[in-house]
């Protein structure tokens, strides 16, 4: 019969080999047996459990001599401090407050990850841990006597839980028991320390262009709340140095990348890279955000896998957005990286800023809107033209315009189920243009205009909470006056979607809007099946008094009458979703088209997406684009995974991107193999073709999170 002896301050000190606390706290014992001997020493014989706290002790006997403080504990002994360390041993002698003591053939589990195993461990000050013999794996290790998939040997290792901290005296790093390396001092982190200074998981990366090289990262704490990484990158044709510096203040967060480079693509040259990014809450409800995107020349960012786009930008925002007021000013500086750019001829340098209200009026009711807008773009060119010829492209143009505009908007919905918007409002412009002799300097107007959409929804409820909703709409717009004689630098790329259909001007910009009288024809249906498949589908139409040349051919909207706009959505509950817009005329010929499907199953996920983009001068587009992109991933089993991508250009014939990647994972190591190739080739940038591989053991400070890796024992 187990007995409940006594709740009481055991041993008058805490039973926790980690918790240091200055006062006892109370503790209960219970054995199958407890008595005390005539030289005082009390004995807990037989299942006995002692709990204090979060801590809790299992053991075969206790015995304390009450005189000399003297605590002797037989096994099997299991001791557990909360949930993150557990101590497993044969036996333990150890002083009365814990703080110093012998324990042999133990085993200690922290985080439930990393498993250290010795001969013997001498507990020191209460803070250190002294195994002897030791060795360290967070792998599985099974009864047969098979060897854990890797450990980690040493003639001592010295666990220091202040620090959290493991020490390492001729270690010897092992493979399935067989000796790799010796390292005679390593230092490793506990399983719960986040940061720590040390060396960080090593990686290979093989590439067309810079051979075989490793990547060797070297953390360092700076404080709590700074850190920098170091990075060397070499291999026989680049000596590279990687940088990253992060630091948290109380009110936001930085974080800067970089590396400095001398390799053999360009001998007689430091090549290199700085970006960076930070984020602040500022008073009054402000936020600021920055970053920085330098590089010293088009190629470098490429040729060493750092950023894969065709342009940087480097930009400062402060903003506050509140229900109903928006504040935002940013200044940016973009840098192209395509060969055939002239960064001098094109608008690099560009700063916006708007201000926006909105009111809600007793008298009249609706909503009342205010908005004003400062934009301004340069050219670092000083130049009028290219040439003698005015018709040739501008090389200095620089631009400033204000645009402001108020609207009022009111919504109606009759008894009968229509619903009526009615829209008006008025806006000004103001440019000011310098360094091109083809355009006024300055030039104004003042532009009203007025809308009104009428919509009808229909709903429909079919059995099994099916629900269905179809809806027509009709819109009129008017748009006073003639466009300004302005260039055309911010609305090149027009889009029309379904979130446009009903816009008062589909140009992105406000330095073009569209003019006249302006019909829009549609309608929408949408199903909603809380146990089935739900779809969207969108199909509108524009027609304007008079054409408007400003539009492109690819656009949709040049002429009359425009292309039809189809947008649909359909997605199951089984993971199968599909999603596509076109823009089409009546005889089916598309100027875009875009489709993109995705499926996820319990195993993995497969996506893929065309586009179709027609040939189109304005747009700098000299011939058709037609390319299909497919990605996918599939979990083999519960440790192995493959992954692809393949970007192929249908009107070229030839791919453009492709790559291959497979990972295995288990509870203590994680593996993972990539192989991309890039097909594209220009003078900045070469054809490439990448390997990386990387290896990584778990248990070491930051945890996997996952119990979904952990291998069985059983064959």
């Amino acid at each position: 019969m187990r007995l409940l002896l006594l709740t009481l301050a055991l041993l008058l000190v805490p039973l926790s080999l980690v918790a240091q606390d200055s006062e006892p706290r109370p503790a209960i014992l219970i054995a199958d047996n407890v008595f005390i001997n005539a030289d005082r020493t009390l004995v807990a014989e037989g299942n006995v459990e002692a709990f204090q706290g979060g801590t809790r002790i299992r053991a075969r006997a206790i015995r304390y001599n009450q005189d000399s403080g003297a605590l002797e504990i037989e096994g099997p002994i299991t001791l557990t401090d909360g949930a993150d360390t557990i101590i497993l041993a044969d036996a333990a002698q150890l002083d009365a407050d814990f703080r110093n003591g012998l324990l042999t053939g133990a085993r200690l589990i922290l985080a439930q990850q990393l498993q250290l195993a010795a001969r013997r461990v001498d507990r020191v000050n209460g803070r250190y841990n002294q195994l002897s013999k030791a060795s360290v794996t967070s792998c599985r290790v099974c009864d047969d006597g098979t060897p854990p998939l890797w450990q980690i040997r040493a003639k001592r290792i010295i666990h220091d839980e202040l620090e959290q901290q493991l020490y390492f005296d001729e270690a010897q790093f092992r493979i399935l028991d067989v000796p790799v390396f010796y390292v005679p001092r390593l230092r490793l982190p506990g399983p719960k320390l986040e940061r720590a200074t040390g060396f960080l998981v090593p990686s290979i990366r093989t590439t067309s262009q810079l051979g075989t090289g490793f990547k060797i990262p070297y953390f360092i704490k700076l404080s709590d709340h700074r850190d920098l990484t170091v990075t060397p990158y070499l291999s026989s044709v680049t000596r590279t140095v990687e940088l990253r510096y992060r630091q948290a203040f109380r009110q936001g967060r930085i974080e800067f990348n970089g590396a400095v480079t001398r390799d053999d693509q360009r001998p007689d040259k430091t090549r290199g890279y700085l970006f960076g990014r930070g984020d602040f809450e500022l008073a009054r409800d402000y936020k600021l955000n920055f970053d920085v995107e330098i590089t010293t020349d088009r190629g470098y960012l490429n040729e060493y896998g750092y950023f894969l786009q065709d342009r940087l930008e480097s930009q400062v925002t402060i903003s506050r957005a509140r229900r109903d007021q928006l504040v935002r000013g940013s200044f940016y500086n973009f840098e192209s990286l395509r060969a055939g750019d002239i960064n001098d001829n094109l608008a690099t340098v560009v700063f916006d800023g708007e201000y926006e209200r909105r009111f809600f009026p007793r008298k009249g009711g609706g909503e009342l809107r205010f908005r004003i807008e400062a934009h301004t773009h340069r050219r670092n060119s000083d130049r009028d033209t290219d040439g003698p010829d005015p018709d040739l492209e501008v090389d200095g143009r620089d631009v400033a315009r204000i645009h402001g505009r108020v609207d009022w908007l009111k919504r109606y919905t009759w008894p009968v189920g229509l619903v009526t918007d009615a829209q008006a409002g008025i806006s000004f412009n103001l440019f000011d243009i310098t360094q091109d002799a083809t355009f006024a300097q300055n030039q104004s107007d003042i532009v009203p205009r007025a809308a009104l959409t009428l919509r009808y929804p229909l709903l429909r409820r079919d059995g099994g909470g099916i629900t269905q909703v179809i809806e027509p709409i009709a819109q009129v717009a008017w748009t006073r006056g003639e466009r300004l004689l302005v260039p055309n630098d911010e609305s090149t790329r027009v889009e029309f979607d379904e979130g446009n259909l009903l816009s008062l001007s589909r140009f992105p910009r406000p330095d073009r809007r569209e003019r006249g009288t302006v019909y829009a024809l549609g309608v929408n249906w949408s199903r909603v099946n809380p146990n089935g498949w739900d779809a969207n589908v969108s199909l509108g139409q524009v027609f304007r008094s008079d054409p408007d040349d400003a539009f492109s051919a690819s656009s949709g909207l040049q002429g009359t009458t425009s292309n039809f706009l189809l947008a649909a959505q359909v997605e199951s509950n089984n993971g199968v979703s599909l999603t596509g817009r076109s823009l089409f005329d009546k005889e089916l010929r598309f100027a875009k088209a875009e489709l993109r499907g995705n499926w996820g199953f319990r195993r993995g996920s497969l996506g893929g997406s065309y586009v179709w983009l027609d040939e189109d001068l304005a747009e700098d587009r000299a011939e058709a684009v037609s390319e299909i992109l497919l990605d996918g991933r599939y979990d083999i089993n519960r440790h192995w995974a493959v992954r692809a991508d393949w970007r192929f250009n249908v009107a070229d014939d030839r791919s453009a991107t492709a790559g291959v990647g497979l990972s295995y994972n288990n509870e203590c190591l994680a593996v993972d193999l990539t192989v991309a190739r890039s097909y594209s080739s220009s003078t900045a940038v070469e054809p490439t073709t990448n390997f990386g591989f990387n290896v990584g053991l778990r248990g070491f400070a930051a945890s996997s999170g996952s119990q979904r890796y952990i291998r069985s024992c059983q064959r």
